[in-house]
């Protein structure tokens, strides 16, 4: 009587796998596993680097025309921003400092009217803080030469009818008294670009001057709404606002980027965590085929369990040799799964062959395809993988070697 150890479970299951069944349907049930288990795996990796591609596309847009942070002052504007630069400045996290200005105001021209939000641009700074034009072209078209130079979105510029070169009318909410009656500030302004984004909520809201301008327009004097401050390392934003607002004496407080798209970004998230539930659902299909096929196979390979019981095989033994075949068939579906997925992830990158509508911020598919997605996508398979044969090697292992040579 000999003692089986892993290496003869490992080479009877490997034999299983490689010999001819008696009944074909045992062995396309395998391959229909090892397939079903490639197709989910490769649709996880690639529907997961989509989701975090949209993600880290629409990070990148954002934060290229918003601050990383912004401090607004809690008596309403910000009057010492030269005192407040100067501390935020020491802090190790701090890359930038720019003035922030921003209100809202409507828009008029000859052929429509429309409610924006104006902003302020530092035409001293090199930052470029518009997408689509650069810090240099920005100084250039925002200094004026003695006339206040606006660069509209292009939503808003469709939204009034107008291109660069034409003339517009800015209302604040400053009032003035005229022979008519009270009217609201009007202000002439002249555009001098128009942006995209890609972005809808910017490209159809916002519009942007240079700071003394906005501030001419708002009636703010030399007072700003904000400070914005721009960081090295952009997910350790909420822990600088708090050191910066301590540093400040708690007179200011703070917006991170995260909170300021807090419900965008929870959406791809909940999104991405949906399609990974639904996705897996895939693998977990498989993974009762994996089930059924082992249990078909049990059935067939009674004899020759109950043989090798009779030889000193113990239970455990045989339970083992059935976990590792399904283990197997798991695993040559999920590594063929992920080398197909990376594979088309490599081709979407790469060609950019498909386009997506205008309704959408992205003109094709986003892909960004992390180690970490797909190694979790590969434990995760494996992990339903191995949990689907306990079953059908627990059956196998309780066989009575006397009803199996009888019956078998």
């Amino acid at each position: 009587m000999f003692k089986p150890g892993l290496g003869f479970e490992f080479s009877v299951a490997l034999r299983y796998l490689r010999a001819k069944r008696k009944q074909g349907f045992i062995s396309l049930v395998g391959f229909l596993s090892v397939a079903g288990v490639c197709l989910g795996v490769m649709a996880l990796v690639v529907v997961i680097a989509v989701m975090s591609g949209a993600e880290k596309d629409l990070r990148t847009k954002i934060l290229g025309m918003e601050p990383h942070l912004i401090l607004s002052s809690k008596k309403g504007s910000v009057s010492d921003y030269e005192n407040a630069a100067g501390k935020i400045k020491k802090h190790k996290n701090v890359e930038d400092i720019l003035p922030y200005i921003s209100g809202r105001v409507m828009l008029r021209s000859k052929w429509g009217l429309t409610g924006t939000v104006i902003r302020g641009v530092d035409v001293e700074s090199d930052r470029q803080v518009i997408k689509s034009v650069s810090a240099e072209e920005a100084k250039k078209l925002l200094k004026g030469e003695g006339r206040n130079s606006v660069i509209l979105g292009k939503g808003v510029a469709g939204s009034l009818g107008v291109s660069a070169g034409d003339k517009i009318f800015a209302f604040s909410a400053d009032w003035n008294i005229s022979p008519v009656g009270v009217v609201p500030e009007m202000n002439e302004l002249y555009v001098a670009e128009v942006f995209e984004s890609g972005l809808y909520e910017y490209d159809n809201a916002v519009a942007y001057m240079s700071v003394k301008d906005v501030q001419s327009v708002l009636g703010l004097n030399d007072e700003l709404t904000g400070i914005g401050v721009y960081l090295k390392d952009i997910f350790k934003a909420g822990d600088t606002a708090d050191e910066i607002r301590e540093d400040l004496d708690n007179r200011y407080y703070s917006r991170t980027w995260m909170e300021m798209n807090q419900s965008l970004f929870s959406a791809l998230k909940l999104e991405k965590t949906a399609m990974f539930i639904i996705l897996t659902l895939i693998i977990l299909v498989a993974a009762f085929n994996i089930a059924s096929s082992l249990i078909m196979l049990v059935m067939e390979k009674t004899k020759e369990i109950a043989i090798m019981k009779t030889m000193g095989a113990g239970n455990r033994s045989i339970k083992r040799i059935f976990v590792i075949q399904g283990t197997i068939i798991g695993g040559i579906g999920t590594f063929t799964g992920i080398i197909f997925g990376v594979i088309l992830c490599e081709i979407l990158s790469r060609y950019q062959f498909i386009q997506l509508p205008d309704a959408y911020p992205f003109t094709t598919l986003p892909v960004d395809l992390a180690f970490v997605d797909v190694a979790a996508t590969a434990a995760c398979a494996l992990i339903i993988c191995f949990f689907s044969t306990l079953y059908p090697a627990s059956q196998a292992s309780k066989l009575d070697p006397v009803e199996g040579i009888r019956y078998g």
